[in-house]
């Protein structure tokens, strides 16, 4: 693993496994809308898959999968400006164009068929690249730009590092300057925004030509007076990144707890503007995701989610966070087969909800010997890649057992979709398990919000709980936002 080992907060490390995440979820959102190939309904953007590529609901795109590659390389310690690195990503690539995929950008495929089998590496890359850029001058699309996402969570403790890795990782399929420069201010925003947990596009200027530097400020500003639609074509890389960030800027951030809720609105926007929508999307859900984190894209998007290499977005967080930390974090996780908790707990607790004998409440012991009708497991702490019995689907919120307030940033919002969640898989017939560790304080919570959202009153719902599990005591901020949620009645994320 990485010598470059990093600290971060919680809060900094949702939002580092919101980068991958929310490319994937903007990407498999957009693609079915791809130049107009499905209506753009009232509802907004749906998982209904199709578009150019015959895309399976939820499933992503090149966007994502090229994205993959260099998070891939990243989540194994590698500095994205070593030529190993690069030709490591350059290796991924090529595997996944020989594998014939439905969608794939023409500047792409014409470089990657361009190298052999014999000789698949950076250099051989950049040779390409820049041939094809000889031939026809027209090498600025977005497809760089589409997948820089990850290049920040390889240099989070370096922005001069994060510039140039974008670029280096730009220059491998599009030569010209112009994709390069839209890859450093994006990736540095990415950066910024899970530092800082703020949306600024412009500290990148600096890492700029001052000539690039006045362009590329003038498009920020363009993109900024809005309407998004004004950006449309898109295949060209400048557009692509107005479009994005136009739809970000421009699309309000709704106040109090539902904040977050402004990722989604976000993606919605980005896809309304038509053209190459499902890059767009990724573009800037990178960014969103980076800004609000994982745990503010909702449980219904991310459940579908899912493409090459065969692998869900649940492995691209866990990717997120090997690249974001340079190692493993608490028990091994994510590279460890199981967690073992016995030192929390003593004895498995299994337990049907006192409104809903189809869920069951208990703790992370419980899934040593989970019940045949378990369809569905409903984490609310890490558990190990083989601790979910395979063929029971596995949904994780990220969920931290701490009344601290920058602990869980998205609170209400994340216990509102876990309910939504449970009544979701209950409405298909399927019967769930919701545990943490010890079934002390987060899963007696997200009982009493499902119990809400049946429509029980708090006091009743918590009693009800409490009696079911006697060791019931959510922590002081779980039951402040299950009041608030209380008071204003739940509502679908």
């Amino acid at each position: 693993m990485s010598a470059h080992q990093r600290s971060l907060t919680p809060a900094q490390l949702d939002r580092a496994c919101g980068v991958a995440l929310g490319t994937a979820v903007g990407d498999a959102l957009g693609a079915p809308y791809e130049f107009g190939s499905a209506a753009l309904g009232p509802q907004g953007p749906q998982m209904i898959g199709g578009g150019l590529g015959g895309f399976a609901p939820g499933e992503w795109t090149d966007d994502t999968t090229m994205a993959w590659a260099i998070l891939d390389v990243a989540a194994g310690g590698a500095d994205l400006r070593d030529d190993a690195a690069l030709s490591a990503i350059v290796d991924r690539f090529h595997a996944w164009f020989r594998s014939r995929p439905p969608d794939i950008g023409i500047q792409t495929r014409a470089v990657l068929s361009g190298l052999t089998v014999d000789e698949v590496d950076a250099s051989a890359a950049r040779t390409a690249a820049a041939e094809l850029h000889h031939r026809t001058g027209r090498t600025a699309g977005n497809g760089s730009l589409m997948r820089t996402a990850p290049v920040a969570l390889a240099h989070l403790d370096d922005a001069a590092a994060t510039a140039t890795a974008a670029r280096a990782v730009s220059d491998l399929t599009h030569h010209d300057p112009m994709a390069g420069d839209a890859c450093v201010l994006w990736s540095l925003a990415i950066r910024h925004a899970v530092l800082h947990e703020e949306l600024d596009l412009r500290s990148g200027l600096a890492f700029l030509t001052p000539e690039a530097a006045d362009f590329w400020s003038a498009r920020i500003d363009e993109a900024e007076s809005g309407p998004p639609s004004r950006f449309r074509p898109n295949g060209w890389v400048v557009a692509a990144f107005q479009a994005a960030w136009s739809a970000i800027v421009t699309t309000p951030e709704p106040e109090g707890p539902d904040a977050c809720r402004h990722l989604g609105a976000a993606l919605r926007t980005a896809i309304a503007i038509g053209d190459d929508t499902d890059t767009v999307a990724a573009i800037a859900g990178g960014l969103l995701g980076a800004r609000w984190g994982a745990s503010a894209v909702p449980a219904r998007w991310r459940r579908p989610l899912h493409g090459y290499p065969g692998i869900d977005g649940e492995r691209l967080v866990e990717l997120s966070a090997l690249a974001a930390l340079g190692r493993p974090g608490p028990y091994g996780w994510p590279e460890v087969a199981r967690i073992d908790y016995r030192s929390w707990a003593e004895r498995p607790v299994l337990v049907p909800h006192p409104f809903d004998d189809g869920v069951l409440l208990g703790n992370a012991l419980a899934l040593d010997d989970l019940p045949g009708a378990v369809g569905a497991v409903v984490s609310l702490c890490l558990v190990g890649r083989e601790q979910i019995p395979s063929g029971v689907e596995s949904i994780r919120f990220r969920l931290i057992d701490d009344p601290a307030p920058d602990v869980n940033p998205h609170l209400d919002a994340l216990l509102e979709d876990a309910a939504q969640t449970i009544a979701d898989v209950r409405a298909e017939g399927t019967r769930v398990l919701v545990h943490c560790v010890a079934a002390q304080s987060r899963t007696p919570a997200v009982a009493i919000a499902y119990a809400l959202r049946l429509g029980h009153d708090l006091a009743d719902a918590a009693a009800a709980v409490s009696a079911a599990l006697p060791g019931s005591s959510p922590n002081a901020r779980f039951r402040g936002a299950l009041d608030r949620l209380a008071r204003r009645g739940a509502s679908v994320p």
